[in-house]
């Protein structure tokens, strides 16, 4: 199995559009990263084997998106001692119901939560924990803020000048 930094689960392969877009910023800032579909109800021991595998592959941390009950980032933060962000998903309640089961954790099984459907966030938030330890990849992340920045500044510029 090759390197990976990031292991990406989602619940359902209809999550796929938001948890893409977590996807596309690790590739963005060049982290390499493992994406399945493995359910916390109908497949637990696939969630456990990709927590698994994904350590043994140099995962140092897990991004989880599910809607509805949402115990996925739940169930991979109860197998790993790596940071997991958890993403919850639009659902029928508009996300409310995964964002109340994503953020309502016991003591002692943290789940760091991103906004309903913020796949890019938890990505940038993935980034942001490597990058801790990474300079590479912190300079990398400094050079994404600093371009944020710029786009403010001429979005200002062009409304001051109309």
């Amino acid at each position: 199995m090759k390197r990976i930094r990031v292991g990406i689960l989602m619940g359902s392969d209809s999550d796929l559009p938001v948890m893409r877009q977590a996807a596309e910023v690790l590739a963005e800032f060049k982290i390499p990263y493992r994406m399945t579909v493995a359910s916390a109800h109908r497949t637990p021991a696939r969630v456990h084997d990709f927590v698994r595998q994904a350590e043994k592959d140099g995962a140092a941390a897990f991004i989880c998106g599910a809607g509805a009950a949402a115990h996925l980032a739940g169930c991979v933060a109860g197998l790993t001692t790596r940071p997991v962000i958890g993403v919850p998903l639009g659902s029928k309640l508009s996300g409310f119901d995964s964002l109340l089961s994503t953020v309502q954790m016991p003591k002692g099984v943290p789940v760091a939560t991103v906004a309903i459907d913020g796949g890019a966030n938890a990505g940038l938030l993935a980034a942001q924990i490597l990058a801790v330890a990474e300079p590479a990849l912190a300079k990398r992340f400094e050079a994404h803020k600093k371009r944020m920045e710029e786009e403010v500044l001429r979005k200002a510029a062009a409304v001051e000048a109309a």
